[in-house]
């Protein structure tokens, strides 16, 4: 597996200031702010200041869970749900006592990492190699679940495979207990596995964040190689809100969204799923497609009525009960029978607050408010009528407020990170 660590940027002396840690870094950068040649653009002055704060001063998270290799599926979903995390890095337990932190952690998986690899398991073989079924396939077979072929085309017509009784069968399964967490460490967001360092920079973690697309960034301590932290999209858009009054968030914050181009996506470029589809139809779009969510759309209206995202698929593993008397899980019955879920268990979810809606001339600001209360990281534009015209995420945010200086990597990428297709940076 390719492993790597960012050995970019520089150090900065910023004095500390009595504010929260937060809203500390963000007095860090209008320090720096206020420094800069005045005869750099808004852009440009934004950049040179991230590019001079080490991620070090990104403040703690309070988290320090890790899961071992030889957890099983079950247990690694248990463990994700007890300590409520969407994501966890995985420590090697054949590792020695001194390892380096690339001997010692393999990876990071995910709720949504676990299901998809186990959905892609019950697809068919390739056309190139339509030999017998694989052992994944077969043990699926023999626990009572969906065939393989049920699986590669999901559309309202096949809505009676996933009926309320399968994923109890895939959590209940001999296979999901006994597959271990390293079995999957080649599949989707594992490979590569990347960290920074304390002394890197906090231009160089927003842009892993947003172009390469990492849903959160370890930092490592290299002295006893283990991860002293992890910088989430969630703790990106807390820091920014923290930061409501400063005169370099407040310059680029108080712009429409429309003034600097957002959204970059158009209406038809918007991926959807209809409301009578099956549920699963959702995830192997979002997998397919690389996005993290996707807005359900009535059948014949075609205006939204929730969204699914990759955090979603929590509910598919944990709380397989709820969908015992449907039918079909479809994307309406996913989103009916969680929000029934969560009313009785956890009244603070934002599956709760429904589908989170803006409009083109709401601020950067407002948007960044709304992220950050709401505990999201996507939008849907809409106009007057409410139907779809866009969606923003952090990483376009992110897009609009730095980009990456030419020849800013390196070779560092070379034969570890594809560059991503579509970047918006």
């Amino acid at each position: 597996m390719a492993m790597a660590s960012v050995k970019l940027g520089r150090q900065s002396s910023i004095q500390d200031s009595p504010r929260s840690p937060e809203a500390k870094l963000g007095m860090q950068v209008e320090d720096l702010w206020d420094v800069q040649e005045p005869e750099l653009s808004p852009n440009d002055k934004l950049n040179a200041c991230f590019e001079s704060i080490p991620v070090s001063a990104f403040p703690i998270a309070p988290q320090g869970i890790e899961i071992k290799s030889d957890a099983s599926l079950a247990d690694a979903v248990q463990i994700l749900a007890q300590n409520k995390i969407l994501s966890a890095p995985v420590v090697d337990v054949d590792a020695p006592e001194d390892a380096t932190w690339m001997d010692r952690y393999i990876g990071i998986v995910e709720f949504a990492g676990i299901a998809v690899w186990i959905l892609q398991q019950s697809e068919p073989s390739s056309p190139r190699s339509p030999s017998s079924p694989s052992g994944a396939e077969s043990a699926l077979a023999a626990n009572g679940m969906a065939s393989a072929a049920g699986l590669e085309a999901l559309g309202p017509e096949s809505a009676s495979i996933t009926s309320g009784d399968f994923f109890e069968a895939l959590t209940s399964s001999e296979f999901y207990k006994n597959t271990k967490v390293r079995d999957i460490s080649g599949s989707f967001r594992w490979a590569p596995f990347l960290a920074l360092q304390n002394t890197n920079t906090f231009l160089t973690m927003l842009l892993l964040l947003s172009k390469y697309k990492m849903k959160s960034v370890p930092v490592l301590d290299l002295g006893d190689g283990k991860i002293d932290n992890i910088i989430t999209q969630s703790a990106v858009i807390h820091m920014l809100a923290e930061c409501t009054g400063l005169h370099w968030f407040e310059s680029w914050g108080s712009k429409k969204l429309s003034e600097i181009g957002l959204p970059t996506m158009s209406t038809k470029e918007i991926i959807t799923v209809y409301e009578d589809e099956p549920v699963l139809q959702a995830f192997k779009l979002m997998r397919k497609k690389r996005i993290g969510g996707i807005p359900v759309i009535e059948r014949g209206g075609g205006k939204a009525i929730g969204n699914i995202s990759l955090r979603d698929v929590q509910f598919l593993l944990t709380a397989a009960d709820i969908y015992r008397d449907y039918r079909s899980i479809t994307a309406k019955n996913f989103l009916i029978a969680v929000r029934n879920y969560l009313e009785k268990h956890e009244k603070r979810s934002p599956m709760l607050s429904g589908m989170i809606t803006c409009k083109r001339d709401e601020t950067v600001k407002d948007l960044i408010q709304k992220l950050d209360s709401e505990k999201i990281q996507r939008v849907y534009v809409v106009d007057d009528d409410g139907n779809l015209e866009g969606v923003i995420t952090l990483r376009d945010i992110i897009s609009r407020l730095v980009h990456e200086p030419r020849g800013y990597f390196g070779d560092f990428f070379d034969g570890v990170l594809p560059l991503p297709e579509n970047s918006r940076v």
